[in-house]
């Protein structure tokens, strides 16, 4: 049901974030701008469908006139599916519900979260890293909020040699929505996505990649 309901949604980015940051937040405030930028550059967005920022997502886009999707899962608290999504599923599995946030995803923007949010970035960035996924950017909104763990990245995780400065190149660190859009409209260009509203994901290359102008 889900690969047909998604197929033909034409351009959309993942959006992830905390289920525990609700409406007069700064965070939600950020979610919420966020997407209405994306509605309005024409990406659907989609989202874990809960509360939180994910609701505040779903809630800018669908404001915006933009198709607002939200991929839920059965939890026994705090996911509760928001009331604005054009297009709603629900999952039972988590492995299930990962696959259809990242599928039609040409770029994941990253909001404030905690371990489920860490969770989806990093799979995310281990797709792309093992060539599972395109080499699309995975943006990191919320400077002071994220610029610890990526510091850490760097100092630790990349001085250790457990991963390599190559594997980080998709990797961009922002401090506002609009800075985070900047990065997208360069994909955007590059892939000619305007032109393709309605249409299903681009195919592979050759080399199994679509590679895009670094930011």
């Amino acid at each position: 049901m889900g690969f047909r309901t998604l197929h033909f949604i034409g351009p959309a980015v993942t959006v992830f974030g905390s289920a525990r940051f609700n409406e007069g937040h700064e965070y939600y405030e950020m979610g919420r701008k966020l997407g209405e930028l994306l509605a309005s550059h024409h990406f659907a967005v989609i989202t874990g469908g809960g509360p939180g920022l994910m609701e505040a997502a779903n809630r800018g886009c669908k404001e915006a006139g933009g198709v607002s999707i939200g991929c839920n899962i059965q939890l026994p608290r705090e996911q509760d599916p928001n009331r604005h999504q054009t297009k709603s599923l629900t999952f039972r599995y988590f492995f299930v519900r990962k696959v259809m946030l990242v599928k039609y995803a040409y770029a994941f923007f990253i909001l404030p979260g905690g371990l489920g949010t860490i969770d989806e970035m990093t799979e995310a960035m281990t797709l792309i890293q093992t060539g599972r996924v395109y080499d699309f950017p995975v943006i990191l909104i919320g400077h002071d909020y994220w610029k610890g763990f990526m510091d850490w990245i760097y100092s630790t995780v990349v001085k250790a040699g457990a991963i390599s400065h190559e594997d980080l190149l998709n990797v961009h660190l922002v401090a506002t929505p609009e800075e985070g859009i900047e990065i997208l409209t360069k994909l955007s260009r590059a892939l000619d996505l305007e032109n393709r509203i309605g249409e299903k994901r681009i195919d592979r290359d050759k080399n199994g990649k679509t590679k895009f102008p670094r930011a």
